[in-house]
């Protein structure tokens, strides 16, 4: 995915947060504050997220079909940056609730021997997880190093979001 399209892409999110009221409101929900728009993980518990296996990472999940061409670029760009998001933690709380271990397990499950790719569902009902993605990728874009993304993400989402996933530091 090149430059231009990820500042389209980017764009267009942020555009789209600002209409739904999203990037400056948080919420206070069982005792922790989180970012709305992704109030609560409960839901998470009470119904399954989607995993669809597909032959490669440049075939995105059946899932995707009826979701805004934004949200599939983001996917794809997660998929392309396997190695950055998973060392990059997500701040909306499926750490405790759906047992991920960072923002790539809210895009992908599994990557086979193979190529194949095990597509998870969870980011495409959580604006945390598309920004915490998106964000990564364009700093990454930028020349910025793993352990400087990390470092930018996490001090950015330390306050006002869930609890981290419990992901590694770059090397």
């Amino acid at each position: 995915m090149n430059r231009k399209v990820i500042v389209n892409v980017f764009s267009a999110l942020s555009i789209s947060l600002l209409l739904a009221g999203c990037s400056s409101h948080k919420t206070e929900v069982n005792n922790e504050t989180s970012h709305k728009g992704h109030e609560s993980h409960e839901e998470h518990s009470q119904m399954s997220d989607i995993r669809e296996q597909t032959k490669n990472k440049e075939t995105l999940p059946s899932f995707l079909a009826v979701k805004e061409q934004q949200m599939q670029q983001i996917y794809l760009l997660a998929a392309q940056n396997i190695d950055l998001l998973k060392n990059i933690p997500c701040y909306c709380g499926c750490g405790e609730s759906v047992g991920h271990k960072s923002n790539l397990d809210c895009f992908i499950n599994e990557v086979k021997a193979d190529g194949s790719v095990v597509w998870d569902s969870h980011a495409t009902t959580c604006v945390n997880c598309l920004e915490i993605a998106l964000e990564s990728a364009t700093l990454k874009q930028k020349g910025k190093t793993n352990l400087e993304i990390r470092k930018y993400i996490d001090d950015k989402y330390k306050e006002g979001y869930a609890k981290p996933t419990d992901t590694p530091m770059p090397s």
